[in-house]
C-alpha cells in the first residue's frame, strides 16, 4: 500500500472524527485530519533536525526540527507520537513522548490538528532513508539562529509548531 492509500480519520474543527478517507484524498480535498510533532532531544539536550527527502508528499526537501506525521485511522495521538518517533529516528525502545500542546494548523499545505510532544532519545539514531536525507542534533541556540536567519526552507507546519512551543515554554507551562 502506498502512503497515498493509507486511511486517515477525517475530523472537524473541534477535532472530532467525522469520517475516514485515503491520505491522497484527504490532501487533495483539504480535509481536516490529525498530525503529531515530536521534538527529539539527545542526552545533551540538542534538538534532532533533519531535511526531508525529495519524495515526501508534503514539503519535500524542507528542514524540520520535529519528527512525526499523520495519524492512521483509529490511532491515538500518543500511539502515533511513539510510532512516528521510533520510525523516523530508526530506534526502538523510546520512552513515551510527553504531550505538550495541541493546536489547529491552518497554513501552507492545508489544515490539520497538531499535537506537539517531546522525547529524550539517548539511543543511536538511524533515520529512515526514505524519510530523511540529512540530520544532526543541533544546540537549541543554533536552531533558533537558523530559523531567524531564514536561509533554510523549513516545513511551515513544523515552524508554526516550533514557534508555539517556544511561546508555551516562555509562558512557563
Amino acid at each position: 500500500m502506498s502512503a497515498a492509500d493509507e486511511i486517515l480519520d477525517v475530523v472537524d474543527r473541534d477535532d472530532r472524527v467525522v469520517g475516514r478517507a485515503p491520505r491522497g484524498e484527504v490532501y487533495a480535498r483539504g480535509l481536516l485530519h490529525r498530525c503529531v510533532f515530536v521534538q527529539a532531544r539527545d542526552a545533551e539536550g540538542r534538538i534532532f533536525v533533519h531535511r526531508r527527502t525529495a519524495s515526501k508528499l508534503v514539503f519535500p526537501s524542507h528542514y524540520d526540527m520535529f519528527v512525526g506525521g499523520v495519524l492512521g485511522a483509529g490511532e491515538s495521538y500518543a500511539q502515533a507520537a511513539l510510532r512516528e518517533a521510533e520510525e523516523e529516528l530508526g530506534v526502538s525502545g523510546l520512552p513515551q513522548p510527553a504531550p505538550l500542546l495541541k493546536f489547529l494548523y491552518e497554513g501552507e499545505g492545508g489544515a490539520w490538528w497538531s499535537y506537539v510532544h517531546e522525547v529524550r532519545c539517548t539511543l543511536p539514531v538511524a533515520p529512515q532513508e526514505a524519510e530523511v536525507d540529512w540530520y544532526a542534533f543541533l544546540p537549541e541556540e543554533e536552531v533558533r539562529a537558523r530559523v531567524a536567519a531564514g536561509t533554510w526552507a523549513w516545513v511551515p507546519d513544523g515552524l508554526e509548531a516550533y514557534r508555539r512551543l517556544r511561546a508555551f515554554r516562555a509562558a512557563g507551562a
